[in-house]
């Protein structure tokens, strides 16, 4: 169970999928530097220190719900061609942050209902390949 100073916390993790072309720039990239695809497992993590009333860390269908509006606004896209990423590496790290702060946008504004409120944190993994992931963390 993951903590936070030292509490123990609740999780729920619901997942999607993305698919996306990009091209990056930097030695560092090789032969990435050419325009590719790429397809990502989307998972994303909510977690509290309690859960609700109803036992619940959050409507996981309303999670299912945001996260998959989320990821459709990315989907099937060049994202060399969208201007939010103009200039940008859309690194699987990159991407985990900008879907996870887009996420935490929609449980701000309420759009995963009242008792997501006692949210504390949010995680988005961006999983490439069976062997390789990136994620990131942020509290809510």
């Amino acid at each position: 169970m993951l903590h936070l100073e030292g509490r123990p916390l609740f999780s729920i993790t619901v997942r999607d999928h993305l698919m996306i072309a990009h091209s990056f720039r930097g030695e560092v990239f090789g032969p990435a530097q050419r325009l590719h695809g790429a397809t990502y497992l989307v998972d994303a993590t909510f977690r509290r220190e309690q859960l609700d009333d109803d036992n619940l860390v959050v409507d996981i269908g309303l999670a299912t719900k945001e996260l998959g509006a989320v990821v459709s606004e990315l989907n099937y896209r060049n994202l060399d061609e969208e201007p939010d990423f103009a200039g940008i590496n859309t690194s699987t790290e990159f991407l985990a942050k900008v879907i996870a702060d887009r996420l935490a946008e929609r449980v701000h504004k309420g759009a995963l209902g009242e008792n997501a409120k006692g949210l504390t944190s949010l995680t988005v993994t961006l999983h490439e390949s069976h062997i390789a992931w990136a994620s990131y963390e942020r509290a809510l």
